[in-house]
């Protein structure tokens, strides 16, 4: 009776243990049966704005944006810097006082840091070359050539130092204030180019041949420019139509706070430049189609970076190149988001005049002249190469033949032949 008591109390002790580990083990919730469960919103900590700002240097489209990104990348590794970054702001990043955290940062860190740095020394030193084997400017000195790549220091190509974090953001932030400014000035080269092109082929063509090209290219421009509406970038019908287009929901339903969330794609609580340009594929399709000849790639990503641009210019009212929240939903509240002007799309607009066409074409001139004169001083410098070699090859024959009659000679006359530098040669009796 003894063993049944006390077989009873064990399993009374286990049942009341197995009923208190249940109560504590959660119960797995379908969330996808369970209606209005929101997170709360206060529980997601975001980074610092001027930490993203940092973080958004990582894609710049520079030409040195992997060096840039490979460096950011490395620092963020190393916790003291990543602490001291969340703390400063934007000031205190661009001016380069946090530059001087460097000194404080791993060992492992700066070794990857000085390699980072030498091997974009090597790319950059490699570019200077092609660009002076390609010019043939053989005396222009490396180190010049250099200065003229802001974004390191030079002088000191071993070691990455506090002065070159501070040359890297300040030549970015810099570079990124005239980017736009710059991409807009190679697209007018572009199109005076395309038109310059035009104008050298047809006169190359018939009177008849001319007529059909010039009649081809105005069909073309018509079929191009006509195209549906497009809306104004960063309007309420504009983004309205992404919310029932790309994000698939109804438009009646539609939610300024609830479209940011959606599009800010790296959950980082801003919208950068990508962010911003991924909204306006819709309308540029509208007016683009690769397929066509008579659309052309470049332009749209010229009207893709004026849209970009203008919505920045807009939006972006402390010009940090990132978007909040809280900007993107005062700009909703204003006139311009309900009630926008048309907006002109590149088919609309002139991007140069008949004078600044001709001002063009004579730089070409110019410029064609310039490679056209070391054109003709490489042809003759191959041309005097090419008869020193076959006067070297004339002398060397000429020789080879003198050497040839005196072994003759001494043959006929039974001295033993001698070697290349005359010492003699004795061949064994057999």
């Amino acid at each position: 009776m003894r063993w049944r008591t006390i077989l009873l109390q064990y399993c009374f002790l286990l049942i009341t243990c197995l009923l208190t580990a249940l109560e504590a083990v959660p119960i797995d919730i379908d969330k996808t049966k369970v209606q209005n469960i929101h997170p709360v919103e206060s529980a997601k900590i975001e980074p610092p704005k001027h930490y993203c700002w940092f973080l958004n240097l990582k894609d710049t489209g520079l030409y040195y944006d992997e060096y840039l990104k490979q460096v950011i990348d490395v620092l963020e590794t190393d916790k003291h810097f990543r602490e001291k970054l969340q703390k400063a702001d934007i000031e205190e990043i661009k001016s380069g006082r946090l530059s001087k955290e460097l000194d404080l940062v791993s060992h492992h860190v700066r070794t990857k840091l000085d390699e980072l740095k030498r091997q974009e020394v090597g790319r950059l030193r490699m570019l200077i070359k092609a660009k002076l084997d390609s010019l043939q400017d053989i005396g222009m000195d490396h180190q010049a050539l250099l200065k003229q790549f802001d974004h390191l220091n030079h002088l000191n190509p071993d070691k990455f130092e506090s002065t070159d974090l501070d040359m890297l953001i300040k030549a970015a932030t810099s570079d990124l204030e005239h980017y736009d400014k710059t991409r807009h000035e190679e697209f007018k080269k572009y199109e005076m180019m395309k038109e310059h092109e035009r104008r050298e082929y047809l006169k190359t063509l018939n009177e008849e041949k001319r007529k059909e090209e010039e009649s081809k290219f105005e069909e073309m421009k018509k079929k191009h420019e006509n195209h549906p509406k497009v809306n104004h970038p960063g309007s309420k019908d504009q983004l309205k139509e992404v919310w029932e287009e790309t994000d698939g929901l109804d438009p009646n339903d539609f939610d300024p706070k609830t479209f940011f969330k959606l599009h800010d794609v790296n959950s980082d609580g801003f919208l950068d430049e990508q962010e911003l340009e991924a909204l306006f594929t819709k309308e540029l399709e509208k007016v683009y189609d690769p397929k066509n000849e008579e659309d052309d790639m470049v332009e749209m990503e010229e009207e893709r970076l004026r849209m970009r641009e203008h919505v920045m210019n807009e939006v972006d009212t402390n010009k940090d190149r990132l978007v909040t929240l809280e900007e993107f939903l005062k700009a909703t509240e204003k006139k311009e988001f309900l009630e926008p002007d048309s907006w002109e799309t590149l088919d609309q607009q002139q991007f140069f005049t008949e004078e600044e066409l001709k001002e063009y074409e004579n730089i070409i001139a110019l410029q064609e002249n310039e490679l056209k004169k070391k054109a003709d001083e490489l042809q003759k410098q191959k041309e005097e190469l090419q008869r020193q070699h076959d006067q070297l090859e004339a002398q060397k024959l000429e020789y080879h033949q003198v050497i040839q009659q005196m072994e003759q000679k001494k043959l006929q006359q039974g001295i033993p032949p001698s070697g290349p530098a005359g010492e003699l040669k004795f061949e064994p009796h057999i």
